[in-house]
Parts: structure tokens; sequence; C-alpha cells
């Protein structure tokens, strides 16, 4: 369904080095500077950082999160480990199991530097 996901950043080079971190832990090769964006591209699509190109400050998505596939709750803990070593914080409840149903998720949540919410997801047997 999507192509891309594109947030915001007021600093591209901190940006950079927090996912470069954060999503080598799922496997994902560090990203490519093109301007004032920051792409990371695998098979199954593309999540972008960039400075706002109106020129005013970036803002996080109240009530928005992007969440990234992960292989393993190993991954998962990883993920967040990697986010809180780069100057994220954790939201929400600790990484952990959590039931929808009969669907059973590994995840934990971060805000990155910019105040975005991401989490890591591992669908469980």
């Amino acid at each position: 369904m999507f192509s891309h996901v594109m947030i915001g950043t007021n600093d591209l080079d901190k940006a950079k080095a927090f996912y470069d971190d954060l999503l080598g832990t799922l496997g994902v090769k560090p990203g490519f500077v093109d301007r004032h964006r920051v792409f990371w591209r695998t098979k199954t699509g593309t999540f972008s950082v960039s400075k706002p190109i109106n020129g005013e400050s970036a803002t996080c998505a109240n009530g928005g999160t992007i969440g990234f596939n992960a292989a393993s709750k190993e991954e998962v803990d990883a993920f967040h480990a990697s986010g809180v070593a780069n100057g994220g914080k954790t939201c929400e409840d600790p990484p952990g199991v959590r039931e929808m149903g009969e669907v059973k998720l590994y995840i934990a949540y971060l805000r990155d530097r910019d105040g975005n919410k991401i989490c890591a997801v591992h669908r469980m047997a």
C-alpha cells in the first residue's frame, strides 16, 4: 500500500546517525543524503527524514506512529536499545508482548530525537 514514509527533522546529521544505527538493528543499510533529506531503502519500501522544504521547523504528528517490521523479539529489543542509546526516549509501556484478540505482537515504542513516535514490531506465531 505504501511506497514510502517521510518525517520531518530539525537536524539532518543527528537524524541520520540515529536512524542509521536504529534501522541497522533491523538489517537496513545506512541511509544516503540527498540535499535536505536522507533515504533508507529496502525491497519493501522507503523511509526518509527531511528538513521541511517550507523553511519552518519540523514537528511530530500527535497520534501518529510509524512501525518497522522486525524478524524477532531480539531485533525489537536491539531496535529499542539502539534508539535509547542514541537520544531516543521510551514511550508507552516497556518492550514486550501485546495481545489483540488472536494476534500476539512483541513491540517496542520510542520517540526519536525530533519527537516522532516509532516502533518495532515482531508478529508472534
